[in-house]
């Protein structure tokens, strides 16, 4: 199947902005049903081959950054592989239907990432319906919101952990006795894990728990030739916002930065290709790289 064509579109784009819609979902959230849509196709980026041949495989791969991710990937010539919760089926077919437009394979492979067997055999079944695997991309998230330590309660900071730091680990041992010299691992951190967050003290924990994992990590592989990376996002607008918090402060979401909006899921996508691509980053492991919409005190 030929590459779908990008519209060549030159002037300047208008992102959306809050307010937004009052809105609330209940967990884990879904693309499909947030207004305004999260901008993903990326219609300005061009392609250049740079992951012709690769395999990505993706977790939290069906909506918000994770999705943006698998286009812009497809787009450089990459076959994906989507992990997704099975409630998130609507939005993951969204997903891999964006990426054979592009002109390549998608595998869709539902599960849970804090099942150390799924996390396994995710991996396994990527190299084997896709023959190989290059990328490696950790993203799946959990985060709720708590006014007080007082408030937080073992299970959720039990699943908090389960999901952001331990699938991270799970899926990169998984991943390791298939990834090839220059390879990538690219985490999905958090500004949150670099200045906190008085209201997600266990998801900005994690979050920092990345940052650490990145750097030992890339430290650990380093003479195998893979290299580990993260982007640190700041607010970006996905599933994530209104199923956590009220729909008063989703409507607000973002407006604190200096550009006055969060991010949209593709205009983060292209670091993880930066990443990702050895022609890019071959000297490039076990950096954090925040994208923070002007903000310039997190590190």
């Amino acid at each position: 199947m030929p590459r779908k064509e990008v519209p060549d579109t030159q002037s300047p784009r208008h992102e959306p902005e809050p307010p937004f819609p009052e809105q609330h979902q209940d967990k884990p959230g879904h693309e499909h049903k947030l207004s305004p849509r999260p901008r993903y196709q990326a219609p300005d980026y061009r392609g250049a081959g740079k992951l012709d041949g690769k395999v990505a495989l993706i977790t939290g791969g069906d909506s918000g950054i994770g999705r943006a991710v698998a286009v812009l990937y497809a787009r450089e010539g990459a076959d994906v592989a989507i992990v997704y919760l099975p409630e998130e089926q609507r939005d993951a077919q969204e997903t891999a239907d964006a990426v054979r437009q592009e002109g390549k394979r998608a595998v869709l492979i539902p599960g849970d990432v804090t099942d150390p067997g799924f996390c396994k055999a995710a991996v396994e079944r990527t190299v084997a319906e896709l023959s190989r695997l290059d990328v490696l991309v950790n993203n799946a998230a959990f985060q709720q919101h708590v006014a007080s330590l007082e408030e937080l309660t073992d299970a959720q900071m039990e699943h908090t952990f389960r999901v952001n730091i331990f699938g991270y680990m799970r899926m990169a041992r998984a991943a390791l006795r298939h990834l090839p010299k220059g390879s990538a691992i690219v985490n999905t951190g958090s500004v949150t894990g670099l200045q906190g967050s008085k209201e997600l003290l266990d998801y900005a924990a994690t979050k920092g728990a990345i940052h650490a994992f990145t750097k030992s990590l890339a430290q650990n592989l380093v003479e195998r030739g893979i290299r580990v990376n993260c982007v640190a996002p700041g607010p970006v607008w996905t599933p994530l916002n209104p199923s956590d918090q009220a729909p008063e402060k989703v409507a607000e979401f973002g407006k604190e930065q200096p550009l006055r909006r969060p991010a949209q899921p593709e205009e983060i996508a292209p670091s993880f290709v930066f990443f990702a691509s050895d022609a890019d980053s071959r000297y490039i492991t076990g950096e954090v790289l925040t994208l923070l919409g002007g903000e310039t005190t997190a590190a």
